[in-house]
């Protein structure tokens, strides 16, 4: 019996020594060795400065892709599915927030003040785009309706996380003062709008290179992270947070997040709604968006970032890998092969599903 080659061992793919269901998201790993160079080596004085102002302009360039990626004419032609994204719009912008409201009874004695309007305001961000769509696709759902029940998500996201955190966090995050206001138009819809009106010239470039501004995307992301959480070194705020004030911050995540999932299943089958469609409405409504989070929470909580954006990048992992687990259990549900083929399939045949990277 021959040995395999070197080019062909080495073609073979790597088995992972982690269960699927434990796989860390690479860009949480990343976000995690931003937040310990802050801990190390924070901006203080001119750097803090400096770094502020390019943190701005990073936000404003990100919501500018933003606008210039979002295709107006999809999102138009999804409309005719109009019940299934008014159900992920009122799970995203209406449930979260009641239950985050609900969560006020929490503080002190669980969850400190700090803490709690960092989940209030993880209650109050729009939906995923990309992981909604994967995770749709795993479990055999509707994935035209995910991409556009993602995409009205994060539009109206532009509008109705900032005048919600305004109206349930008060003067945590600025309150209605006319130039908290401001700079939320200026520096997230203003870019927003640019990006759209010039999307009909720079469209084409941004699909093209769609991977190298996805770095562009993510860099900002992380200097808007370094920023904030070097301000909160700076100031002393992590002093505040214990471990056993982390742990019990993730067993409340871990309810908020199984409530959801229970929520938008159970809920979209009282409303009529069939298999493939509640997939798309159980993904798409009980998650939310990392990448919108970061920079709104920089605009609107300034030096309390740090703190306000922590809930969020947890609950953002751990929706990863519980919905990693859920995706592959609908693939394997036997009305998923009933409905793909017409007619009820032994679970045995059912193909193994993968996980997105």
């Amino acid at each position: 019996m021959t040995s395999p080659s070197p080019r062909t061992a080495a073609a073979r793919p790597r088995r992972s020594l982690l269960p699927a269901w434990l796989s860390v998201d690479p860009y949480i790993l990343a976000l995690l060795g931003t937040v310990g160079l802050a801990a190390l080596l924070p901006a203080s004085g001119t750097a803090a400065t400096v770094a502020g102002g390019a943190s701005t302009g990073a936000v404003a360039l990100l919501f500018f892709l933003y606008g210039a990626r979002l295709s107006t004419r999809e999102a138009m032609d999804g409309l005719r599915h109009w019940r299934l994204h008014l159900a992920v719009l009122a799970s995203t912008f209406l449930v979260f927030p009641l239950l985050g409201i609900a969560a006020r009874g929490l503080v002190p004695a669980v969850l400190t003040p700090d803490l709690y309007n960092g989940l209030l305001f993880l209650c109050l961000v729009s939906s995923t785009i990309q992981s909604s769509i994967a995770f749709t696709s795993i479990a055999r759902g509707n994935v035209p309706a995910a991409i556009c029940a993602g995409s009205f998500s994060s539009l109206a996201g532009m509008v109705l996380t900032p005048l919600l955190a305004a109206l349930l966090l008060g003067h945590s995050a600025g309150g209605f003062s006319a130039g908290s206001l401001l700079k939320i138009v200026l520096q997230l819809l203003v870019p927003f709008l640019a990006g759209q009106l010039l999307r009909r010239w720079i469209g084409g470039f941004v699909a093209r290179h769609r991977k190298v501004l996805g770095y562009v995307d993510r860099g900002s992301i992380l200097l808007v992270v370094y920023t904030a959480f070097s301000e909160g070194m700076t100031r002393g705020v992590w002093h505040l947070v214990t471990p056993a004030r982390l742990g019990l911050l993730l067993a409340v995540e871990a309810v908020l997040l199984a409530a959801m999932l229970a929520l938008t299943w159970y809920g979209a089958r009282k409303l009529g709604f069939g298999r493939e469609d509640r997939i798309a409405i159980q993904f798409a409504g009980s998650k939310k968006s990392l990448a919108a989070g970061l920079p709104m929470a920089s605009v609107l909580f300034g030096p309390q970032a740090s703190l306000a954006v922590l809930p969020l990048m947890l609950f953002h992992q751990m929706q990863l890998m519980v919905c990693a687990v859920l995706a592959r259990r609908r693939a394997r549900d036997p009305e998923a092969a009933e409905s793909a083929t017409g007619g009820p399939v032994p679970a045995a045949t059912l193909p193994a599903a993968k996980t997105p990277a």
